[in-house]
């Protein structure tokens, strides 16, 4: 009997520190924090993909997005969508963002945003896939971005699944 009781202890304080998955998808490396990257489902064979992230810098220095990768494309850059005179343009933004001390910086459609070149594979809603953000002083770190349907245009309420990537 004192053995059962012994093993049903042993394994509720096993189950107790056992970490559950985090259900934020908010990262953070060095002062700077990553909250809700996401991308719309693609078109088969679409030339490009756009990635959606709010960055904010906790600290007291600016800091810059600089640039990026992933394996699910053949190219990462950030790029800036313009409307002058009717006439919608979208270049790459030289240098990089600048996220200034205190500062959220929202990288969304219709504005700055990531864009995914040459995707390998199509994006499926409610699929996960990694790319890597550089900062000028924070560093590399690796996020999930979530898939969600063509017709977002804002990051779902629940992030379910995602957490915080080590640093």
């Amino acid at each position: 009997m004192r053995s059962r009781i012994y093993a049903a202890t042993g394994l509720a304080l096993t189950v107790l520190v056992v970490p559950l998955p985090a259900t934020a998808h908010d990262y953070t490396v060095g002062a700077i924090k990553i909250g809700h990257p996401w991308a719309r489902v693609t078109p088969p064979a679409a030339p490009v993909a756009g990635g959606y992230i709010t960055i904010t810098n906790m600290g007291t220095e600016p800091d810059r997005l600089v640039s990026g990768s992933s394996s699910i494309s053949q190219k990462f850059e950030i790029h800036e969508s313009k409307v002058i005179d009717g006439i919608a343009s979208m270049r790459p933004v030289v240098g990089g963002v600048e996220i200034a001390p205190g500062a959220t910086v929202v990288l969304g459609s219709g504005g700055t945003h990531i864009m995914f070149i040459k995707p390998t594979k199509r994006f499926v809603e409610g699929e996960k896939f990694p790319a890597t953000l550089i900062f000028e002083k924070a560093g590399p770190i690796t996020v999930d971005f979530a898939v969600q349907g063509m017709g977002a245009s804002t990051p779902p309420e629940n992030h379910g699944g995602h957490g915080s990537m080590p640093q």
